[in-house]
């Protein structure tokens, strides 16, 4: 009986392989055709006038990028607002209500309370806005009335 030395494979044969290879030579083609069709489709300019617009440019409107604003930054903004008309104890008030309505705001509590302590020392100083401070978000608010007079 006489054994051959050399293993008996299929080499290059075979569905499997022949798909691989093909995978292989056709993968990098489409990665590279989906990365530049993604970054074509960016706003480098940063201005929403621009001459060139995709489909997606030409069918939003500006209620509909209002509404794609995140509801914990229309909430901040309508704070500093607030703060501004009013005083930072409405602005706080209403911000723990909008958390205790909205358990998912929770997350934003701490770094909203910051911002406006921050606003309030740019408004009132940081003795007038410091008499403001409470405990909501776990005296955020005092901690940004520190960072900015600090």
């Amino acid at each position: 009986m006489k054994h051959s030395i050399t293993p008996q494979t299929r080499r290059g044969r075979g569905p499997a392989r022949r798909i691989g290879r093909s995978l292989a030579l056709v993968l990098p083609v489409v990665l590279v055709l989906s990365g530049t069709l993604a970054v074509t489709r960016v706003n480098w300019s940063g201005s929403s006038s621009s001459p060139v617009l995709t489909a997606s440019d030409a069918s939003t409107s500006k209620s509909s990028s209002r509404a794609a604003r995140a509801p914990h930054e229309v909430l901040h903004d309508r704070l500093l607002t607030e703060l501004q008309e009013e005083d930072p104890g409405v602005a706080l008030t209403h911000l723990q209500q909008a958390v205790d309505e909205h358990p998912s705001l929770a997350r934003h509590c701490a770094s909203i309370a910051r911002s406006l302590g921050r606003a309030a020392v740019r408004v009132y100083g940081p003795t007038r806005a410091q008499s403001y401070s409470r405990p909501v978000c776990d005296t955020s608010f005092a901690s940004g009335v520190l960072a900015a007079h600090g």
